[in-house]
């Protein structure tokens, strides 16, 4: 193996490629990125770049020196437009790259809204963009009260900007959390002053404001659609890759001989859970992406990761492991739901499947030490 690509500058590469050097690869490694930036984390999008504490140039880990020294050839501003399977080659606009391996981290897309002048945040570009708007403190409707959204509003709320949060389902980060720990989300939004509105669609955007399903208009200023991702794999169409929610991948990472996939655009089966997983989270993307790197040089071993993600919002840190179904059992494991601190286990047929803490790293990491999720019961419950 003398050539590998990776497709995607984003941290999942970054670390493919670090991984592969640390390895003993020694031939042509190249890294191809839609993007003109490089590779930096995305979490401080939401917050510290769009509030403007940071500048963008303190996400990317690295200058263009690190890649030199790793032997890096960046094809950045290049976005790939298909894979040649039979032939070994990723093909760009203007240019075909042979591969002997090759790794697709090209993330996930946002969801764009039917309206014009509505603003998503993916790409630190987005993030600049916004972060210009907020600062002259407009009134902010976020529709979508997932991560992101949430995340989106605390920041602008923070701001002092007048913040509207606007979803479809009964709480906030429902979806993620459930519905119980979804209350206590809207409870912390509203304490600071955010407006809430669920159970609601949004009908039109205008220029005023945002009208709802329900008969309310909102008035806005500015409008940020948060309404979830999809797997970036319209390039791969017609490629032969197995393409569903993602890029389909045993447990090992890979989609077709050679090829695999890590990150956001990977799905794969995680033994440890026993059920096919798609996880936007930023620790997996750069875990998964080492370990397939790993595999396509011959290490040939299972990816089985417990889900690790957090969000912070106001000054409120929210973590969780493993797995948060809508229809788990919650138990209180330390703490109260009404206080500032608490941790509570997700439990399905008896079994812990996964754990949060809100506001307690600490505690947290000792139920995690003590918990064992990876049994046959746990996977065929799950």
């Amino acid at each position: 193996m003398n050539r590998i690509v990776i497709v995607g500058a984003s941290i999942a590469g970054l670390s493919a490629a670090q991984t592969l050097r640390r390895e003993g690869f020694e031939g042509h490694l190249t890294l191809v990125g839609a993007e003109p930036h490089l590779p930096y984390d995305r979490p401080p999008l939401s917050k510290q770049v769009l509030a403007g504490t940071w500048e963008p140039e303190r996400i990317q880990p690295f200058d263009t020196g690190h890649y030199a020294d790793l032997g890096v050839h960046l094809r950045l501003g290049r976005a790939a437009t298909a894979v040649d399977l039979p032939g070994k080659a990723v093909v760009l606009d203007d240019e075909r790259l042979g591969y002997d391996g090759l790794i697709i981290a090209t993330g996930v897309c946002p969801r764009r809204p039917p309206w014009p002048h509505v603003h998503v945040l993916r790409t630190v570009d987005d993030a600049v963009r916004l972060s210009t708007a907020l600062r002259h403190l407009p009134r902010l409707a976020v529709i979508g009260a997932g991560f992101l959204g949430a995340e989106v509003a605390a920041t602008a709320r923070t701001l002092g900007c007048d913040v509207t949060l606007i979803d479809p389902a009964p709480q906030p980060m429902a979806r993620q959390l459930g519905p119980r720990l979804g209350a206590r989300v809207a409870r912390l939004h509203r304490e600071h002053g955010v407006i809430v509105h669920t159970t609601t669609n949004v009908l039109r955007v205008t220029p005023n404001g945002v009208e709802t399903h329900d008969g309310r208009f909102v008035q806005a200023d500015l409008v940020v659609a948060a309404i979830g991702c999809t797997p970036a794999t319209a390039w791969l169409a017609g490629s032969g890759l197995p393409l569903g929610d993602g890029i389909e991948c045993d447990d090992r990472g890979r989609a077709a001989p050679a090829v695999y996939a890590a990150g956001d655009v990977a799905s794969w089966h995680n033994p440890a859970f026993g059920t096919r997983m798609r996880l936007e989270h930023r620790l997996n993307a750069a875990e998964q992406a080492a370990a397939v790197a790993r595999n396509l040089l011959g290490a040939d071993r299972p990816y089985a990761p417990i889900p690790y993600f957090w969000s912070d919002q106001f000054t409120t840190k929210i973590q969780a492991y493993g797995i948060l179904p809508a229809d788990a059992e919650i138990t209180l494991e330390h703490g109260s739901l009404t206080g500032d601190r608490f941790v509570v286990a997700y439990r399905r047929h008896g079994h812990t499947v996964g754990l949060l803490g809100w506001n307690s790293p600490r505690e947290l990491r000792t139920l995690r030490a003590a918990w064992r999720p990876i049994t046959p019961a746990t996977r065929s419950m799950t």
